[in-house]
């Protein structure tokens, strides 16, 4: 295994990530199996490794592809997908998720990976990393598969807080353009902000805030905003950028997640009904595979924390190696992007256009109705 001082010395420009490798359902072995998958498909990906060594050399060791390309950090304690944030806040400090954190607070890694309870990991993040200025929530932000040409919206916030009022969906936008231009290379992102309707009279009055609050940021912070959008928006060409709560968010990704699952399902099941059908699958095998992949929740697998001095990739906690290696591609990317910084300098944005909201508001309160 290498050092850190190593790390910095291999290839051209390697990227470090720490991977909290206890932290999913299927354990260290499906954790293990993605890293190599991705070592495999880049070679200037290098890991910070977090989780009881003895077990982790024994997975490392026999994978060629990780051969020299790791450093194990040991670390014997757990974060449970049972385990209270608040609790892991308080005693989490020798738990492979913790440690995880910690590389990049210390500038070791660049990016964070883990499988782990959201609600923790989150915690121990604002804990660790703290917030940027400016921000009141972080958000988690995912990519949703699309019809347009990048093949991919993205959505926020997916469950970081299940509350947000107009100021903090007016953060989540401009979170969300700053990962829509690195994470998706697009120069001007269209926003759109999730609601029961597009009629502008629709929806609870935060939303109608923050319908004005982003409408008025768009220029400054040079993007499109397309006002009100629909679910059935999400995988849509009209946006590329969907804002909502935590709440709503993440009861969307949930429900999409499973029909993806359910449509494969009744796919096999259509094929496999009559020899006829099995022999039209045979016919179609390329393009049924090219269908799997594209509506495979495993291959987008990756929420993104934003909002945090630092980054940090949640994985699904029942992930399995092809899961893992999306999700470590994911971090790859935004490490090589600059991705941390480009956030923050994006973000501190957020207290010009929020003082004149508030200064708007103030002259407005003041002045003869």
């Amino acid at each position: 295994m290498t050092s850190s001082q190593d790390h910095k010395k291999v290839g051209d420009a390697p990227i470090v990530l720490s991977i909290d490798a206890m932290g999913g359902d299927l354990g260290p072995e499906a954790v293990v199996s993605g890293m190599s998958h991705s070592a495999k498909a880049n070679p200037d990906i290098r890991f910070l490794v977090h989780g009881p060594e003895q077990k982790l050399h024994k997975l490392i060791s026999r994978k060629k592809a990780l051969a020299e390309r790791c450093e194990i950090r040991d670390a014997s304690g757990v974060v449970s997908m049972g385990d209270k944030p608040s609790q892991v806040v308080r005693n989490g400090q020798g738990t492979s998720m913790w440690a995880a954190i910690e590389s990049v607070r210390n500038k070791e890694a660049t990016v964070a990976v883990s499988c782990g309870n959201t609600g923790a990991l989150m915690a121990v993040s604002m804990i660790r990393l703290r917030k940027l200025p400016g921000v009141n929530r972080p958000a988690i932000a995912i990519l949703w598969p699309s019809r347009n040409p990048q093949g991919f919206n993205v959505m926020l916030d997916v469950g970081a807080d299940v509350r947000a009022d107009a100021e903090d969906l007016l953060q989540y936008a401009l979170m969300g353009v700053s990962y829509a231009r690195n994470g998706l290379n697009l120069e001007r992102p269209r926003v759109g902000l999730l609601n029961v309707g597009t009629e502008e009279h629709k929806g609870r009055s935060e939303l109608k805030a923050a319908h004005e609050l982003i409408g008025k940021a768009a220029a400054r912070a040079q993007f499109d905003f397309v006002g009100f959008v629909e679910g059935g928006d999400l995988p849509g060409k009209d946006c590329d950028v969907i804002v909502t709560d935590g709440f709503t968010g993440n009861v969307a990704l949930k429900t999409g997640e499973g029909t993806a699952s359910l449509i494969g399902d009744r796919l096999k099941e259509a094929f496999a009904y009559s020899p006829l059908s099995r022999l039209a699958s045979l016919l179609a095998l390329t393009s049924l595979r090219r269908l799997q992949k594209k509506i495979d929740p495993r291959r987008v697998n990756g929420g993104v924390f934003l909002g945090l001095n630092g980054t940090v990739v949640k994985s699904h906690g029942s992930a399995d190696a092809t899961g893992v290696s999306a999700a470590i591609k994911l971090a790859f990317q935004l490490a090589h992007s600059g991705f941390s910084d480009r956030l923050a300098a994006r973000l501190a944005s957020i207290t010009d256009i929020e003082a004149d909201h508030i200064e708007n508001s103030e002259t407005n309160e003041e002045s003869p109705r």
